[in-house]
């Protein structure tokens, strides 16, 4: 049992480090320009390549899961982490870095594909939602205390340590995986494909819904840093606070899901928690319309955005993976491939934009979660004999 809860603990921490790939980054690109030339709007791209690259890396390390261990695609991953982000380090252009953040994307979506499978293998239907909520908890502190890492490692030693330090953690979380024995092998359906899933209304509810809600979060997220500096004449405390503040309402909102859950159901956490966030997000929208660029503003918008997220994020999720009807690795790869590609699409609309404020990141995010709202209105959903109840259990 301790075994397995420092195996669940490392692989959490390897989806953690595909995650500093771009919130320890962050701080760093309002500076890109002037340590390696280019402007603003080309140092955006290095946040959507790797966005970009983790796409293909999804699909790819999706299909391989039906013909290699998870355990080797899981370590491999990490590794090839490891040197891709010493070779961003040693980058002397901004081309040249946008291009190998490209391919560390790719690599570094490995953990991403696998996790929530090796949680829904070590735990029954009933505690593996409570485990994914926990564990979305978890993961979400990164986008709230990477920037502030990031922050300290740009002051300390400038734009390249940041991806040192990503190599470093890459390289040990791989290494401590391979001395307890790898990782818990995830569900395989070697006749299933990424077709039949993406033809499935049921599981493309959930899956788009879910992509949706964060994708419009994470284009809102990645523009505000250089708002924030560039445009608001602010510092980066106002976006270390304004994550600081979402990123902890998301996480009592997100460990509150389950018990709203078996008491209302569901779908009805669903509609409520997709509802919230999309009323936020067109807030936003208004405040930004309005010539609204106060920090306090934008940071209380912020807050029901993230708790909305919180509350139908881990019930969404695992509705998505229920309705891949046992191909996991699949079902979690496209998942999290909606939601980068809403991001990474999102994130390169703005990007020429990006000096004229809060109004073109507030309006791409408002976009998507509109489109979350109608998905839960347009496609059916599980049957209730067939969704989490509060009857599922061991």
């Amino acid at each position: 049992m301790n075994r397995g809860w420092i195996t669940l603990g490392l692989v959490v921490g390897g989806t953690i480090v595909g995650l500093m790939g771009t919130d320890l980054v962050l701080p760093a690109v309002p500076h890109l320009p002037e340590a390696l030339g280019g402007d603003p709007s080309r140092a955006q791209l290095v946040l959507a390549a790797y966005v970009g690259g983790s796409c293909i890396g999804l699909l790819g390390f999706g299909a391989l899961g039906d013909r290699v261990s998870t355990a080797r695609l899981f370590i491999g991953s990490l590794l090839a982490t490891a040197l891709l982000s010493l070779a961003c380090a040693l980058a002397t252009s901004i081309e040249g870095l946008i291009a190998l953040r490209a391919v560390q994307g790719v690599v570094a979506a490995g953990p991403a594909v696998f996790a929530p499978g090796v949680v829904k293998a070590m735990f029954d239907e009933t505690r593996a939602v409570r485990a994914i909520g926990f564990l979305a908890s978890i993961e979400s502190l990164a986008p709230a205390l990477a920037p502030i890492a990031g922050a300290g490692l740009l002051a300390l030693g400038g734009w390249t340590l940041s991806f040192e330090v990503m190599a470093g953690a890459a390289a040990v979380v791989a290494a401590l995986l391979a001395l307890t024995g790898g990782v818990p092998q995830v569900s395989r359906r070697g006749r299933g494909s990424f077709a039949a899933l993406v033809s499935d209304p049921v599981f493309m509810r959930y899956a788009v819904s879910h992509a949706c809600v964060l994708g419009g979060l994470l284009v809102f997220v990645f523009g505000m840093p250089t708002i924030f500096v560039r445009v608001h004449g602010g510092t980066l405390a106002d976006f270390i606070v304004m994550q600081l503040c979402g990123i902890s309402t998301f996480i009592v909102a997100a460990n509150a899901s389950s018990g709203l859950v078996a008491r209302r159901g569901a779908e009805r956490v669903l509609n409520i928690g997709t509802g919230m966030a999309a009323v936020a997000a067109l807030g936003q929208f208004a405040y930004a319309l309005a010539g609204g660029t106060s920090a306090l503003v934008i940071t209380a918008l912020f807050v029901p955005v993230n708790t909305g997220l919180g509350l139908r994020g881990p019930p969404g999720f695992f509705r998505a993976m229920m309705a891949s009807h046992g191909d996991d690795a699949r079902g979690s790869a496209l998942v999290i491939l909606f939601l980068l590609a809403a991001a990474a699409l999102g994130t390169a609309l703005v990007s020429p934009w990006i000096e004229r404020g809060t109004v073109p990141v507030a309006g791409a995010a408002l976009v998507f979660h509109l489109v979350s709202v109608l998905c839960l209105f347009a496609l059916p959903g599980l049957r209730e004999e067939g969704a989490l109840s509060p009857s599922c259990g061991a």
